[in-house]
């Protein structure tokens, strides 16, 4: 591609290359202060949009963090991050934002200043702001690692007692998650107290070092974890449910389809016939069910209740079908099953008007001026339209479904999918 070019020429086209990187950083962190200088304006007008409607103080502001987030084509819970990052910036911290906006800081490590002033009085987080950031040059190399420790240092010593009250709570905060990884792998994920995750990570590293058996130390600690976890040998079968999507020629070996589990995301078509083929090994039978899916797209066929809340059946169906929170960009795990029309507005109870959703967006779409709308699309998918209070609209469309198979405890639920006429 460069042949024609001498090694100065190169040389000289390397520099320049460099130079356009680093100009397209400091743009990011521009952009970043101008996002937030924008978001905290938008929240001082809503907040006067809504009391001149009369709304309490109490309830003014609420909902438009998803507003942002959506506008930033982010999940919900990332619009409460960024909405509180703005107002933090734009009337806390002036010197972080001229840093942001310098291009000094980027825009994830403004955000780690914010965090670690959070337990501050406003007094004391502008004191820290300007510790920290009012000579730009004092930041010039500075980590995230660094950063963030710099900003803890400079906390404790304007307001121990806050730090040590906010570390003092943080415990309440411990939970256990994952999320899919590479290659059919899960990332298992615990946030504890830091004595408690030292001592387990002590606990799997003197296990890894008497490891007799040729395993690697990640493979003895990760081993070690399941063990202790379940009390079950990590060779044995996992008595868990699992739901797989399995289309029904994927699943007698005609079409190697991916399959999908929910939560997690598509596996091959052969792993998931290995756990059918596993299970039914360990326990003898199998259930069949049958669903049906559009020829083309794989959208599944509407069910119809008159109920107020959605059955099992139909509850499981809109799981199945939606697999995630259908808010645009929203990845969370489904928690509630909702009508888009609300029921007391005579919204049916039924496959068309149902939606799964996170709890956050749930409550998002009860707050004034929010609507969704659902239709099904030419093709036959199922398509959520989201109307914010702006008049902004936002589609997502179901993914293509095309069956399913649950391994339980003491049997096997296989249910396959057959193609619509």
């Amino acid at each position: 591609m460069f042949e024609q070019f001498g090694i100065e020429d190169l040389r000289d086209r390397e520099a320049a290359l460099r130079d356009r990187i680093a100009e397209l950083e400091r743009q990011k962190s521009i952009a970043a202060a101008e996002q937030a200088r924008a978001a905290a304006q938008w929240d001082a007008v809503r907040r006067q949009i809504e009391a001149s409607a009369g709304v309490p103080t109490a309830r003014r502001g609420r909902g438009l963090a998803s507003e942002i987030a959506l506008a930033r084509r982010d999940s919900p819970i990332k619009g409460d991050q960024h909405l509180g990052f703005a107002k933090a910036l734009v009337h806390e911290m002036p010197y972080t934002l001229a840093a942001l906006d310098a291009g000094v800081l980027s825009e994830w490590r403004a955000t780690l200043i914010v965090r670690e002033s959070a337990c501050l009085t406003v007094e004391d987080r502008r004191r820290l702001d300007h510790e920290m950031c009012a000579d730009p040059a004092a930041l010039d190399g500075l980590g995230n690692k660094r950063i963030r420790a710099e900003a803890k240092k400079i906390a404790y010593r304007l307001d121990p007692r806050a730090v040590v009250d906010k570390a003092a709570k943080a415990p309440e905060d411990r939970t256990v998650s994952t999320r899919p990884a590479a290659d059919n792998m899960v990332y298992l994920t615990a946030l504890m107290p830091l004595t408690q995750g030292i001592a387990c990570y002590a606990s799997l590293k003197r296990e890894a070092d008497v490891n007799p058996d040729g395993r690697s130390r990640g493979q003895t600690m990760s081993d070690t974890v399941y063990e202790r976890l379940t009390g079950r040998s990590a060779v044995a079968p996992v008595p868990i449910t699992v739901d797989v999507v399995l289309s029904d020629e994927a699943l007698i070996g005609t079409s190697d389809e991916p399959a999908e589990v929910p939560e997690h995301g598509p596996i091959p078509a052969e792993l998931a016939r290995r756990l059918i083929t596993e299970a039914i090994d360990e326990r003898g039978w199998v259930a069949l069910r049958r669903l049906y899916a559009t020829p083309s797209t794989g959208a599944l066929v509407a069910m119809d209740s008159r109920a107020r809340t959605f059955p099992g059946g139909l509850a499981q169906f809109i799981r199945r079908r939606d697999q995630t929170c259908r808010t645009p960009f929203c990845d969370a795990p489904i928690r509630h099953i909702d009508h888009a029309e609300p029921h007391r507005h005579g919204g049916p109870t039924d496959a068309l008007n149902g939606r799964g959703c996170c709890e956050q967006c749930n409550y998002t779409k009860e707050q004034p001026g929010w609507r969704v709308r659902t239709y099904f699309d030419p093709a036959g998918r199922h398509v959520a339209e989201h109307i914010t209070p702006t008049g902004a609209v936002y589609r997502s469309t179901a993914p293509p479904v095309a069956g399913g198979l649950r391994i339980l405890t003491r049997d096997v639920h296989l249910v396959t999918v057959n193609r619509a006429a």
